[in-house]
């Protein structure tokens, strides 16, 4: 006689979609609080997992051919960079982003160079869920991406979308957002856990299945992250996330998850009145360059991906009239900041415990490598003394706790860059290597380099 099979209620997280046998007030596998769901009575196990034919054959991976699975360029260079060569066929990509950064505008680029390089033979469809095709064309004639071959739908049902990809059969399919479809097969609304998991486990079989290139759009929390489960990161193949100041013209395409290449890369791109562009060389927007140096101000070199930008740091000190000085930060990590003022006045003897210090780079840059270190503590101490270094000069270096200064990574192609610029000197930590045009000094801990900005500066 059979055993009867206990009927207990099962438990899911909504955030990462671990299942357990009893309720958690904080889950297991995520560590997040209140978010297991009771999801009902869990299905009997299989006793017994009989053997299926396999869809193909199993083969040596050297005879396994790759040239249906190269990636195929966009036509965006910025945002090929951060893709790692292209998209691949059967790549299913979340883009998630702020309300208002230039996402729709970004995809409607692409969709459009898309359709331009392939015609008839590979259309690419766009799929809106939050606007009218009407208000999607009014941005496609104003941005200049119109094209026969573009094809719009306005639709938030599942099943309909489906239908569009049957009737256009397209190279490229681009959703926006996939927080706004629903399907009728599982309960909830639009935007929910159950329905955001159904809806994107769908149109990830479907590009499995044709080879087909997907782009999702994703809203975002109050907190930056991308809004639903978190089993939705894991479904898909790349993750990438689009920030820019609202003050600023400057966004950037940061690689979070990428099976297809590199996941660190980032892309830089302009928003313009007529649209987004890319910028391959984005040094400038984060630099002020003059004649002269300023006193409180510094030049360092930060790298995002394997891309090496030149920023500068801003300082500025005044004597306080409050009984707890301010520290306004902006562009920077705090934490790093009230460390490096904590070292400045203990190591290098700069009373500061009654001054107001503001901090802030230049440009929207954000800056939270420790590789800043060297550069914020000299522009603290140039604002503090009103010593400006000069405006060829770049600095390097990570500053720790006992004043001393440590090597980073990636010296010689930060001063590489730097010198690209015009710069031609440059205060790094020892045993570094430093390419031809540059002439470094070294300054092995806070003591050395505050004599160095004695000696240096102008």
């Amino acid at each position: 006689m059979a055993k009867n099979v206990r009927t207990k209620p099962g438990y899911r997280c909504a955030e990462c979609g671990n299942e357990s046998a009893k309720w958690y007030g904080r889950c297991p596998e995520c560590q997040a609080w209140g978010t297991v769901e009771e999801v009902g009575v869990p299905k009997a196990a299989l006793a017994k997992i009989v053997a299926g034919a396999p869809s193909s054959p199993a083969r040596p991976i050297g005879e396994v051919d790759v040239e249906a699975a190269r990636a195929r360029r966009t036509g965006v260079s910025e945002l090929d960079r951060v893709l790692g060569g292209g998209l691949v066929p059967g790549a299913v990509v979340l883009l998630a982003g702020e309300p208002g950064v230039g996402k729709s505008t970004l995809l409607l680029e692409v969709a459009f160079r898309w359709a331009a390089r392939d015609g008839a033979s590979s259309p690419a469809l766009y799929v809106t869920g939050e606007e009218s095709a009407g208000q999607v064309r009014l941005r496609a004639e104003r941005t200049g991406n119109v094209h026969e071959a573009m094809f719009l739908a306005a639709e938030s049902d599942l099943s309909a979308i489906l239908g569009h990809i049957d009737a256009v059969d397209p190279g490229l399919l681009v959703v926006d957002s996939v927080q706004t479809l629903s399907t009728t097969v599982v309960e909830g609304t639009a935007g929910g856990v159950t329905q955001v998991r159904a809806v994107t486990a769908a149109l990830v079989a479907v590009a499995k299945e044709r080879g087909l290139p997907v782009v999702l759009v994703g809203h975002v929390t109050k907190d930056g992250g991308i809004a639903g489960p978190r089993v939705l990161e894991h479904l898909v193949d790349v993750v990438l996330h689009f920030e820019g100041d609202r003050h600023s013209t400057l966004r950037m395409v940061r690689g979070v998850k990428n099976r297809f290449g590199p996941a660190d890369e980032v892309g830089c791109f302009e928003l313009v009145d007529d649209g987004i562009r890319g910028v391959a060389d984005p040094s400038g927007l984060f630099l002020n360059r003059r004649e002269q140096g300023v006193p409180g101000t510094a030049v360092t070199v930060m790298v995002e991906g394997k891309r090496p930008l030149v920023g500068e740091v801003q300082a500025l000190v005044s004597r306080s009239a409050l009984a707890t000085p301010r520290r306004a930060v902006s562009g920077l990590d705090s934490a790093r900041v009230a460390m490096a003022l904590a070292v400045l006045e203990r190591r290098g003897g700069i009373r500061l415990s009654d001054q107001d210090v503001f901090a802030a780079t230049v440009g929207g840059m954000r800056i939270h490598e420790p590789a800043a270190d060297l550069a914020l503590i000299f522009a603290v101490a140039s604002a503090a003394r009103g010593q400006a270094l000069p405006a060829d000069i770049v600095v390097l270096g990570e500053v720790g706790l006992a004043g001393e200064v440590r090597r980073v990574h990636g010296v010689k192609n930060r001063l590489a860059e730097a010198a690209r610029l015009g710069f031609t000197r440059a205060l790094i930590p020892p045993d570094c290597e430093i390419p031809e045009g540059v002439r470094a000094r070294i300054c092995p801990d806070l003591g050395t380099a505050l004599d160095v900005l004695a000696a240096v500066a102008s």
